[in-house]
């Protein structure tokens, strides 16, 4: 690794920015005005989204290193082809369950290297939960000001409980959840999908429906801290990040080896 790079020191940078970026975020949370407008890909953007982006910017930019946000401004790929290290954000993953009060959305932090995640910051705000992880420390969990616990492999790989997205149900999603007769089904919106996964109360995790790279980033830096698997669906193969086109493919989220019982 560049011997610049201090994993576990850019850890807790990452996890104090997302911290801060979440006080940012409930006090609007806990205001009448979201301030909400449409994007052009008419997806909702509210002053949260925009009030995040400018405190994780202020922490990250403190360590040189590039910074590509969904609230930031669009960076081509010629520019971004040559980055080594570089910092992939989403500042409130889950605007629209913030719309909603639900609680379920989250500030979500990755620093990527030769197109993977090493290492991944998930906070939610309202629920208190603080999730991170890299390669030389693992993954952990935080509640509140409880003592932090790692996050560790000892779950059963048969599959009991599939997490899915409330709102992208896809057809093809439910014809996957159809090959594992009885199994619990599950949701919580943004990045927690992931969490679940990591915390071993869900075993598997499809999605079948688009994501940007933003999305999925700090939680699959997470789930490689705990030597999991995100897949692309149905050929097996790898994710990378920082690609010309910053839309993931189709994938799929696991902990252990299951039984993936794939349709012909």
């Amino acid at each position: 690794m560049n011997s610049k790079i201090n994993i576990k020191q850019l850890t807790s940078l990452a996890k104090e920015a997302s911290v801060v970026a979440g006080k940012a975020i409930l006090e609007i949370y806990n205001s009448a005005d979201f301030g909400v407008e449409m994007k052009g890909d008419n997806s909702p953007l509210t002053k949260a989204d925009q009030a995040a982006h400018q405190v994780i910017e202020n922490f990250l930019e403190k360590t040189g290193l590039p910074i590509l946000s969904e609230e930031g401004k669009d960076i081509p790929y010629e520019v971004r082809k040559v980055w080594d290290y570089f910092w992939m954000v989403d500042p409130l993953d889950g605007t629209k369950e913030f719309i909603k009060k639900n609680g379920e959305f989250t500030v979500n932090i990755a620093l990527i290297h030769e197109g993977q995640p090493i290492l991944g910051v998930v906070y939610a705000p309202v629920l208190g939960w603080l999730y991170w992880g890299n390669k030389e420390e693992g993954a952990w969990k935080q509640e509140g000001s409880a003592t932090a616990f790692q996050l560790k492999k000892r779950f059963s790989s048969e599959v009991k409980t599939i997490v899915a997205s409330r709102s992208h149900l896809s057809p093809e999603t439910q014809d996957f959840i159809d090959q594992y007769p009885g199994v619990e089904v599950i949701s919580m919106g943004s990045s927690l999908k992931f969490m679940l996964v990591a915390e071993g109360k869900a075993q598997v995790y499809p999605r079948f429906a688009p994501t940007m790279e933003w999305d999925t980033a700090a939680a699959h830096g997470v789930i490689l801290a705990m030597n999991g698997h995100m897949l692309q669906w149905p050929n097996n193969h790898i994710i990378n990040y920082n690609k010309i086109d910053l839309l993931n493919p189709y994938f799929i989220t696991f902990l252990l080896e299951i039984n993936l019982n794939k349709k012909k």
